[in-house]
């Protein structure tokens, strides 16, 4: 008999067109690579069960367009998401100068119980190009302002990191719930008053 606990985690990928999320999600999800892979319009979904820790996950994976003229469709997908992948191509200075506004909007939008503490992976893909513009220490100090997101490189060509970095933003959102569920189960104090002395004849005595 599985005494594994059950889950479903919904899961979005967010950031600039061209930075590779639809790759990214094929290579996990179906472990192939194609150079042909055609423009997200509005959103993608696709499906993965992992194991993490205790845990038997169904990952519920949204691939959303980057273009801004897919936005206001793509946005409505944000509310009850557990954790999103941000996603930049080292190659584009452009694609990660743009992670402050995907980040700062999808809080907005998503308006989680606890934003400080939603779950994010930062991703920097396109590594294995080997022409890249953006530095390790920008991005270090990017994730350092936004909370400590942990960061992956990743190349969906070859398949680098991105178990990994999957596997930790599940980590992440099963934590959080964990806590979630401590905070949901901790009883809370009430104080009652002394009931006041009552001369009214009239109330009634239930």
């Amino acid at each position: 008999m599985n005494s594994k606990k059950k889950c479903l985690l919904k899961v979005i990928l967010i950031g600039e067109t061209g930075v590779g999320k639809t790759s990214m999600v094929k290579r996990y999800v179906e472990r192939r690579f194609s150079i042909k892979e055609k423009a997200t319009i509005g959103v993608n979904l696709s499906i993965k069960e992992v194991t993490v820790d205790d845990h038997l996950v169904t990952l519920q994976i949204w691939d959303t367009a980057g273009q801004e003229r897919f936005y206001c469709l793509t946005s409505g997908f944000y509310r009850g998401v557990d954790c999103c992948m941000l996603v930049f191509d080292v190659t584009s200075r452009a694609s990660f100068d743009a992670l402050d506004r995907w980040h700062d909007e999808f809080l907005i939008q998503a308006n989680p119980h606890d934003p400080v503490h939603f779950p994010f992976v930062l991703v920097g893909n396109k590594v294995d190009l080997g022409n890249r513009v953006v530095s390790n220490r920008e991005v270090n100090e990017w994730c350092q302002r936004n909370n400590k997101i942990p960061y992956y490189e990743t190349s969906a060509k070859r398949g680098t990191n991105l178990d990994l970095a999957f596997h930790t933003l599940s980590l992440k959102a099963l934590e959080l719930e964990a806590d979630s569920n401590v905070d949901a189960d901790f009883p809370v104090t009430i104080i009652l008053k002394s009931p006041s002395k009552r001369t009214d004849k009239s109330h009634c005595q239930c």
